[in-house]
C-alpha cells in the first residue's frame, strides 16, 4: 500500500474536533466508534440530494460507518453508530469511486467520512491515475477540525457542510458539542476559503463552492433563524444555504420530548420568512412531506462488496 504515512494520523487520533488521542491503528476505536479499519454501509447513486448536486443522473454516495459528532437524533443512526457497514480495503474505496463515475453519477458524495481522510485521499490519488475525473463532495456535518479540512485541499471541489446550531446550549444538549457553534464556523471558514464562490455547469450540477445545510428542529425555530443570520453575515452570497425541514422522530427521544415530532408547516414558514427578510436568495427550501423514513437510504452495503463478494451486513 503506497503513501503509508498518510495512515499515520491515525496514531493519537485528532481528525475530528473530539480529538480523542486513540490510537486507532493500533486497534482502538475513536469517539467517532471506529478504528483505522475502513468502513462502509453504502456505495450507489443517490438521488435525493440538493437539484444541483442530485439532477436526473443522480449522486455517487459513499456512507462511511462511525461519526465523530452522533447527535441523539442522528437520521442514520445505524451508520453512525457503527452498526452497519462492511469492511474494505483503501484500494476497494477506490475503485468504488470508478464504478459510480461508470454508472452516471453526476458527482462522487463522501457522506461523514471526516474520520476516514487518509483512506479518502488515499483513494481519490489511486482512483484519479485510473481516469476518476468527477466532481468530489464532503458531506459533513460541519464539526470539523481547520487541519484535517486542509488534507483535503486539491481533493475536494465541493462541500456539503451542516450548521445545526448557533445555540451551544443546544448542540451540547443534542450533540454532546458545547463547541459545535464556533467549530463548525470556522470549518465553513475554510470551506469557503478552498472552494471560493459557486460554480455550476450547463446542466446546473455544482461543479465547485460550499452549500451549507441547515436542518430545522422541531421547536427550535430561534436557532435556525440565529444561524441564518450569521450565515448571510459571515459569507454573504460566496455560499449556498440549504433550509430543511426533512427532520424525523426515527428514534424516541425520551429526554428530549419535543424531537418527538415533526417540525410544523407555520415553524417552515418562519424559517423560510426570515430567510428572505435576511436577503438570502442563494438556496434551496424543500417542498411536499419530506419527514418520512421513505427518504432515509437502507444501509444493506449496495455497492460496497465487488459483486461476488456481496453479503448481508
Amino acid at each position: 500500500m503506497e503513501n503509508i504515512g498518510l495512515f499515520d494520523a491515525y496514531r493519537n487520533c485528532t481528525l475530528c474536533p473530539r480529538k480523542c488521542g486513540m490510537d486507532r491503528l493500533a486497534g482502538k476505536t475513536g469517539y467517532c466508534g471506529m478504528d483505522s479499519t475502513l468502513r462502509a454501509a453504502r456505495a450507489a447513486l443517490h438521488m435525493w440530494e440538493e437539484p444541483c448536486i442530485s439532477g436526473e443522473q443522480g449522486s455517487g454516495a459513499v456512507f462511511f460507518s462511525g461519526c465523530g459528532l452522533r447527535c441523539c437524533f442522528c437520521q442514520n443512526r445505524e451508520i453512525a453508530i457503527g452498526e452497519h457497514g462492511t469492511v474494505i480495503s483503501p484500494e476497494r474505496l477506490a475503485d468504488i469511486f470508478l464504478e459510480l463515475q461508470k454508472k452516471g453519477a453526476a458527482n462522487l458524495n463522501l457522506v461523514t467520512g471526516s474520520h476516514y481522510v487518509p483512506h479518502i485521499v488515499y483513494a481519490l490519488e489511486r482512483a484519479r491515475k485510473s481516469g476518476f475525473s468527477l466532481p468530489v463532495i464532503y458531506n459533513s456535518s460541519g464539526y470539523e477540525r481547520v487541519e484535517t479540512l486542509r488534507m483535503l485541499e486539491g481533493y475536494v471541489d465541493v462541500y456539503l457542510p451542516d450548521m445545526k446550531y448557533m445555540d451551544a446550549r443546544l448542540s451540547g444538549f443534542f450533540s454532546h458539542a458545547a463547541d459545535y457553534p464556533e467549530t463548525a464556523a470556522g470549518a465553513i471558514e475554510e470551506m469557503v476559503r478552498q472552494t471560493g464562490y459557486c460554480v455550476f455547469d450547463e446542466k446546473g450540477y455544482i461543479q465547485k463552492g460550499t452549500i451549507v445545510r441547515h436542518l430545522i428542529l422541531p421547536g427550535h425555530t430561534a436557532n435556525s433563524i440565529a444561524v441564518l443570520k450569521f450565515l448571510r453575515e459571515k459569507f454573504g452570497d460566496s455560499i449556498y444555504l440549504s433550509i430543511m425541514n426533512q427532520y424525523t422522530p426515527v428514534y424516541e427521544q425520551v429526554r428530549w420530548p419535543e424531537l418527538n415530532r415533526k417540525v410544523t408547516a407555520r415553524e417552515y414558514e418562519k424559517v423560510l420568512n426570515a430567510a428572505l427578510d435576511l436577503g438570502i436568495e442563494n438556496g434551496f427550501f424543500q417542498e411536499g412531506e419530506t419527514a418520512g423514513e421513505s427518504f432515509i437510504p437502507s444501509f444493506d452495503c449496495e455497492g460496497v462488496l465487488p459483486e461476488k463478494e456481496k453479503k448481508i451486513p
